[in-house]
C-alpha cells in the first residue's frame, strides 16, 4: 500500500518529513513492513505552500485500514492544527492513483476536487482536516513517479530542543561534503563560505544530507558531530532532479510554471536596487525578463558578462512576468568589439568624427577616413552551463556535478 501525508506544518514549526519518519516507525512497531519512505517536492510556485512544498508517502506492506487510522493518529496527535495555513491530508491506497496527478501538482496546480477524484477511481482511503488543501499534496506523494531519483537523510531534534539553537558543528560538515562530494551536494555553499544543510526555521530538523544514494547520504552523515539526535530517516526524493520545469517558448510562458527556454541576449544586462540583474532574452518574435536576484551572488557576474546577440538556454520559474534564473546554459557567444576612430598614419593621433555619415577627420592635418578601428575584446566567459550557488538552490532544481540531464542535450542551438 502507498501511504500519503501533506500540509501538517506552519511557519511556526512542525515538518511533514518528521511525521512521515515517526510513522514510519510506529509501522513497524505494528507489525507493518515498510519498504519505501518517498519525499516528493511539488510545483515551488504554490502559494499556499509553507516552506519547501513537500509531501510524504510511505510504502508498507500489511492491513490498509489498521495502516489508515495509525497515519490519521499519527496525523491528529502532530500536525500544526492552531495554524491557519495549516490543512492536512492523508491517504492511503492499494492502488497508485495515476501517475499524472503527480506530474500536474509538480509543474502545475491541482484543485481539492481533482484530488478526491484521482483517489475515488482507485478506492483509496483519504481524510482531509480543516479545509482538507493538504489531500492534493498527499494524493500527488502517493502517485509520483521518479524516474530520477536522489536521497536525502533528514537528522531530527529532541523535542525539548524544538525552537533553541541548533548546535551542529561547521567544520564537521564542510568535511562531511570534503569527504563525500560529489556523491552529495548542498551541504555547503564553500565559494559563498556557509552552511546550507542546516535550517534556520523552528522545525524539528536537525540538519539534512541530499546524494546520489542512501549509502552516500549516510556515509556524509557519519562525518557531522551535532547535539544529540531524537531519529533520522532515509528518504527517496525527487530534490536536485529537474522535474519540475518543461521547454517553453518566450511569450507563451503561464505564472507560477518553472521553464528552460531559449533565447538571445537583446540588450546589455542591468544590475538595478539591491543589487538584482535583469536580463531580455528575445524569442519568438517577443521577449521576456529574466532575474538573477542578490541571493544567488557570484551567478549575477555570469549574467552581467552576457552581451547582445548571445546564445542562451535559460531554466527558471516564471513568476510576476519573469523568468526567475536557476541556471543558464551559454551555446553561443556573440563577438565582443569596441569600435573607435581609426589613428591618423600620418600624425600617429586618433581622429574624430567628421560628422554624420561623414566618416573622419584629422585634427591636426585634415586627413580623413572613412572606417573605424574594429576591435575584438576578449570574453570573459565561456560557453557552458552555469547554475545559482547551493545557498539559494531550489529543491527540485538538479545540480551540475550530477552531469547533463536529457532536456539540456534537446534545447542545443
Amino acid at each position: 500500500m502507498w501511504i500519503g501525508i501533506d500540509d501538517t506544518d506552519s511557519p511556526a514549526g512542525m515538518c511533514t518529513t518528521y511525521i512521515g519518519a515517526i510513522l514510519a516507525r510506529r509501522l513497524v512497531q505494528g507489525g507493518f513492513r515498510v519498504t519505501d519512505t518517498r519525499l516528493v517536492r511539488l510545483n515551488p510556485n504554490v502559494v499556499y505552500k509553507t516552506r519547501g512544498n513537500a509531501a510524504v508517502c510511505i510504502e508498507a506492506e500489511g492491513d490498509i485500514d489498521a495502516a489508515f487510522d495509525l497515519a490519521c493518529a499519527c496525523t491528529e496527535e502532530l500536525a500544526e492544527f492552531d495554524a491557519a495555513g495549516t490543512n492536512p491530508g492523508v491517504v492511503a491506497s492499494l492502488v497508485k492513483p495515476p501517475p499524472d496527478f503527480y506530474h500536474a501538482a509538480l509543474r502545475d496546480f491541482c484543485t481539492l476536487k481533482e484530488a478526491c477524484e484521482a483517489l475515488e477511481s482507485v478506492g483509496a482511503h483519504y481524510r482531509g482536516y480543516k479545509n482538507g488543501r493538504g489531500l492534493i499534496g498527499a494524493t500527488a506523494a502517493v502517485a509520483s513517479d521518479f524516474p530520477d531519483r536522489t536521497y536525502e537523510v533528514l537528522v531530527y531534534r529532541k523535542r525539548e530542543n524544538w525552537g533553541t539553537p541548533r548546535r551542529v558543528d561547521r567544520e564537521s560538515l564542510f568535511r562531511a561534503d570534503e569527504m563525500t562530494r560529489p556523491h552529495t551536494w548542498d551541504t555547503v555553499d564553500r565559494e559563498n563560505d556557509i552552511v546550507v544543510g542546516v535550517p534556520h526555521t523552528p522545525d524539528p530538523v536537525l540538519f539534512g544530507i541530499r546524494g546520489e544514494s542512501p549509502t552516500w547520504v549516510r556515509e556524509a552523515r557519519s562525518y557531522i558531530r551535532s547535539e544529540e539526535p531524537a531519529c533520522e530517516q532515509v528518504y527517496t526524493t525527487n530534490q536536485g532532479t529537474d522535474a519540475h520545469l518543461v521547454p517553453g517558448r518566450i511569450g507563451a510562458l503561464m505564472e507560477g510554471r518553472s521553464y528552460v527556454v531559449r533565447g538571445v541576449v537583446e540588450r546589455m544586462p542591468i544590475t538595478g536596487p539591491g543589487g538584482h540583474v535583469s536580463l531580455i532574452l528575445a524569442g519568438e518574435g517577443t521577449s521576456v525578463r529574466c532575474m538573477a536576484y542578490e541571493p544567488t551572488k557570484g551567478f549575477r557576474d555570469v549574467v552581467r558578462a552576457l552581451i547582445p546577440g548571445d546564445r542562451v538556454v535559460a531554466a527558471g520559474s516564471y513568476k510576476g512576468e519573469s523568468l526567475n534564473l536557476e541556471k543558464i546554459g551559454i551555446f553561443h557567444l556573440a563577438d565582443a568589439v569596441r569600435i573607435r576612430p581609426p589613428v591618423c598614419p600620418a600624425c600617429a593621433k586618433r581622429m574624430t568624427s567628421a560628422g554624420t555619415a561623414k566618416g573622419y577627420k584629422c585634427r591636426i592635418c585634415g586627413a580623413r577616413a572613412r572606417e573605424p578601428d574594429i576591435e575584438r575584446l576578449e570574453r570573459t566567459i565561456r560557453p557552458g552551463w552555469y547554475e545559482v550557488p547551493p545557498g539559494a538552490r531550489r529543491h527540485l532544481a538538479r545540480p551540475l556535478l550530477r552531469g547533463t540531464p536529457p532536456w539540456q542535450q534537446t534545447l542545443r542551438g
